[in-house]
């Protein structure tokens, strides 16, 4: 089988469902193709920062969703102006993002094997083959899976995150970064060796939560990013072909960046694209496309290494150790003189989607 699509969009996470609402906003229709046969919920509490909660009104999904953004008893506050801190669950982000699309938007248990370009009337065609024999021919591919797409070889931290939840009368989540990478696959390894080894002289109260955590949910990490010069330097884009989310900028937990870069990251590039369809009359231009293409990997290139080093610097210092030279460069200088610096990088505003004049058109039927 044989397909045409004007964007695909490989991944189904926060960035790619994320990025198919951006274009859908400015009429463009996108096929997002995932791996796994449903929303990934890996992983579990998600922190939406200012910066998130700003992109999100500008997809528009905070205003549809308001159950996303209402306050509750846990102290964790959205405001309702869209500056505030939240944490939510991660699957009711991606099903708040996912019931923006229409249903045939996402193709679940889409397996790719080979990615390749073709001419085709002077302009290059992305042609993607999936495992099942299904042929998509794409004007714009946007890599959001780190695993299909993202360039490059992740730098270790020689840190490691195990966490998860407690499922009671609410959802409580935990979780623990230590220096090194190994720990026991075995849940209630992991568990005994948090309770007894990494987290003895922690206060009792987080003791009790480790301890009645169903170990069923309990997993752990080594913690990977890219290194920023890489995102400096690196190629993030060929003609129309990009990235965006974790295939970008894979990045530490200590910001608490991870999901709001992404969602950063399609407003951007649905803003770049939007754009070019608008100036071209509603429709998808490859030349024009590639110039959007490499407005949005400038606009976000340097943001993104930006938060990968502060990401970084933030668990590095905090898991520093004891020793002299360590309690110096970590109250000396870096909380007196560098935390606010980095943290005032959540409190970016991505700005917003181009007006669409020309309605909700449907560009699969357009031809260049």
């Amino acid at each position: 089988m044989e397909m045409m699509e004007d964007v695909v969009i490989v991944g189904a996470g926060i960035a790619g469902v994320a990025t198919a609402v951006a274009l859908k906003r400015v009429g463009v229709r996108a096929l997002v193709l995932e791996r796994s046969e449903g929303l990934r919920a890996t992983g579990a509490a998600l922190t939406l920062f200012p910066n998130a909660w700003l992109a999100l009104d500008a997809l528009g999904v905070s205003q549809a969703h308001p159950h996303l953004c209402s306050y509750n008893d846990t102290g964790f506050l959205h405001v309702g102006d869209g500056h505030g801190i939240r944490t939510i669950h991660r699957k009711a982000l991606l099903e708040a993002l996912a019931e923006e699309l229409p249903v045939d938007s996402i193709q679940f248990s889409s397996k790719l094997a080979v990615i390749e370009n073709e001419e085709q009337g002077g302009a290059s065609i992305v042609v993607i083959h999936l495992e099942d024999g299904t042929t998509i021919k794409s004007k714009v591919l946007i890599g959001c899976d780190g695993g299909e797409l993202g360039g490059g070889t992740l730098a270790r931290t020689g840190r490691t995150s195990p966490f998860r939840a407690v499922c009671c009368a609410r959802e409580l989540y935990w979780f623990l970064t230590y220096n090194g990478d190994n720990m026991a696959g075995d849940p209630e390894q992991i568990q005994k060796q948090v309770l007894e080894k990494y987290a003895e002289k922690f206060p009792s109260s987080y003791l009790d939560v480790v301890r009645h955590a169903d170990i069923s949910t309990l997993t752990w990490a080594p913690l990977k990013f890219r290194q920023p010069w890489g995102i400096i330097f690196g190629k993030l884009s060929k003609g129309n072909v990009t990235v965006a989310g974790d295939a970008m900028h894979p990045m530490t937990p200590d910001l608490g960046q991870g999901g709001g870069s992404s969602l950063e990251d399609a407003v951007v590039l649905g803003r770049h694209i939007g754009n070019s369809v608008i100036n071209n009359g509603g429709l998808i231009v490859p030349g024009d496309m590639a110039k959007a293409i490499d407005d949005y990997v400038k606009e976000r290139r340097w943001r993104a290494a930006f938060l990968i080093t502060g990401s970084y610097l933030a668990g590095w210092v905090q898991l520093g150790g004891g020793k002299w030279w360590m309690k110096f460069l970590r109250d000396g200088i870096f909380y007196k003189y560098l935390l606010g610096r980095i943290s005032g990088l959540v409190h970016k505003d991505c700005g917003k989607l181009p007006a669409v004049s020309f309605g909700d058109m449907d560009h699969s039927s357009k031809k260049d």
